[in-house]
C-alpha cells in the first residue's frame, strides 16, 4: 500500500502541480479532494505550459487514472473547459478521468451571490476569486446543495432547484438589485452538462479503496494551501475547505492509516493572493524583485502576488498539523540574485514573542517578524542536477529550514519544467 499526500504547506501557490506531475509518473492514480476552479496548478512539460483547475496534475502521464473527488465543488463550465484544452494538446481523458456523483455542483447563483457580497463587503472583503467556491460550500453544509448524482432524476433536481432559486432569487434581487436567474434555462443548461460528463462519473470512493487494497501507487493532492484552511488557517481570510491533510479522508472517503507518507510543498519564500496577514510581507523593493522574478502572478486571475520572506513560524506550524515528514521545496532559483536571504524565525507583538502560531488574525496583522540573515549563493543554480551540486550557502538554507521545522527537504524545484528538479535518494 502507497498513498502519498501532497499539501500545500503555506498559503498556496506553492507549485503543487508540477511535483504531483512529477511524483504520478509511477504512480496509478492521482485524486483531488478538495476546493473548486479557484486554484490553478501549473505544469511545464516538453515547452509547453498547462493551467489545471479542477482535474488532477497527474492527467498529464499517460495511463494514470485521476479522481476528482466528493470534497470538491465542481463548476460546469470550467470542468468542460478544461477536458476540451486537455484534449487539443492530444492527451486522451476518457477512461482516465473519473468524478464523485457525490460531488458537489456550482451553481450560477453561486458566482453571483459570491461577487455580490465581496462587492458589498468592500475594505472588509475576503479577496475571493468570484467563483462562487465559498456560496456552493455554504450550501452544502445547509444540505440545500445540488450533488452530481441529482441530475439523474430530472424531477428531483428541478425541486430543489425551485425550492434554492426561491431564496436565492429574493437575496439576489431584494438585497443585492441583480436580475432573477430563470430555472428552466439552469435546468436544461444542467441537463445537457450531465449529458457530456456522464462517462467520467463513478463511485470514486470504491475506485481509489480498490487501488488501495490492490497496493497500487496513489497520490492525493489538493487545493490552495494548509495556511487557507477554514479550521486551521487565518480565519476569516481563508477559503471553504480543508486543505490541510485531514480534508483528504473526507474529500476522498480513505481511511487516515491508509496514507502512508505526506509530503508539504514549501516554497523558499513566501507570497499570498487576495487579503489577509501575512506577517512577512514586503513592501519594497525586494518584494517587487521577489514577485518580478518568480513570475508571482496568480495561475487563475492574474492577480499579482503579494511577495516576503519565508516564514518559518508558519511553515512549522503547517508542518505540525498536516504531519509533513518530507518537504518539495520550490522556485530555490529564485533566490540566486540575492546577496542575503531572510527567515523569519520569531513573532513578537508588543514587544513579546509569541510562543506558537496565533489564531487570531487580527494578532498576525500586528506582528513584528524576528529575523535571520543567511548568505545567498549569488549564482545559477541552472543545470544544477544533484544536491551535493548545490552551492554551499543554498545547502546551508536547506539545513535551515530543516532544523527549524523537523521535516526533510527530500526534493528541490529549479524552475516550473519537469526536469529541473533534483530529488534526493
Amino acid at each position: 500500500m502507497s498513498v502519498t499526500l501532497i499539501v500545500g504547506a503555506q498559503w498556496g501557490d506553492e507549485g503543487k502541480g508540477k511535483i504531483v506531475d512529477l511524483l504520478s509518473q509511477g504512480a496509478s492514480m492521482v485524486a483531488r479532494y478538495q476546493g473548486g476552479a479557484n486554484a490553478g496548478h501549473t505544469i511545464v512539460f516538453d515547452g509547453k505550459q498547462y493551467i489545471l483547475h479542477l482535474i488532477p496534475s497527474g492527467i498529464l502521464n499517460p495511463g494514470v487514472k485521476c479522481i476528482i473527488g466528493n470534497g470538491v465543488v465542481i463548476d460546469p463550465v470550467a470542468l468542460i473547459d478544461e477536458i476540451k484544452m486537455i484534449e487539443e494538446h492530444g492527451i486522451d481523458v476518457k477512461g482516465r478521468l473519473f468524478i464523485s456523483h457525490k460531488a458537489h455542483l456550482i451553481m450560477p447563483y453561486h458566482k453571483l451571490l459570491d461577487q455580490a457580497r465581496e462587492s458589498a463587503q468592500g475594505g472588509e472583503a475576503i479577496g475571493t476569486t468570484g467563483r462562487g467556491i465559498g456560496p456552493a460550500y455554504i450550501d452544502k453544509a445547509r444540505r440545500v446543495g445540488i450533488r452530481i448524482v441529482d441530475l439523474l432524476d430530472r424531477p428531483n433536481f428541478e425541486a430543489k432547484l425551485r425550492v434554492n432559486l426561491n431564496e436565492k432569487n429574493e437575496v439576489l434581487k431584494k438585497i443585492y438589485d441583480f436580475e432573477q436567474l430563470d430555472v428552466d434555462l439552469i435546468v436544461e443548461t444542467y441537463l445537457d452538462f450531465d449529458k457530456m460528463i456522464d462517462p467520467y462519473v463513478k463511485d470514486t470512493t470504491l475506485l481509489i479503496n480498490k487501488a488501495i487494497k490492490d497496493n497500487e501507487k496513489v497520490i492525493v493532492e489538493g487545493a490552495q494551501g494548509a495556511l487557507l484552511d477554514i479550521d486551521h488557517g487565518t480565519y476569516p481570510f481563508v477559503t471553504s475547505s480543508n486543505p490541510t491533510s485531514g480534508g483528504a479522508c473526507t474529500g476522498l472517503g480513505i481511511a487516515p492509516n491508509t496514507i502512508t507518507n505526506i509530503v508539504g510543498i514549501v516554497k523558499a519564500y513566501c507570497t499570498r493572493v487576495g487579503n489577509g496577514p501575512f506577517p512577512t510581507e514586503l513592501h519594497d523593493s525586494v518584494g517587487d524583485k521577489l514577485r518580478r522574478c518568480g513570475a508571482e502572478f496568480g495561475a487563475t486571475t492574474g492577480r499579482p502576488r503579494r511577495c516576503g520572506w519565508l516564514d518559518l513560524v508558519a511553515l512549522r506550524y503547517s508542518v505540525m498539523i498536516n504531519g509533513i515528514k518530507d518537504i518539495a521545496l520550490t522556485k530555490l532559483d529564485i533566490l540566486d540574485s540575492f546577496a542575503e536571504i531572510k527567515v523569519c524565525t520569531e513573532y513578537e507583538v508588543g514587544g513579546k514573542k509569541l510562543k506558537s502560531f496565533p489564531a487570531d488574525s487580527n494578532t498576525l496583522e500586528n506582528i513584528t517578524p524576528v529575523y535571520k540573515t543567511l548568505k545567498g549563493w549569488n549564482q545559477s543554480m541552472a543545470k544544477k542536477k544533484s544536491f551535493d551540486q548545490l552551492p554551499p550557502e543554498a545547502m546551508e538554507y536547506i539545513r535551515f529550514i530543516e532544523g527549524f521545522t523537523g521535516a526533510e527537504v527530500k526534493i528541490v524545484s529549479l524552475s516550473p519544467d519537469r526536469k529541473d528538479t533534483i530529488m534526493k535518494g
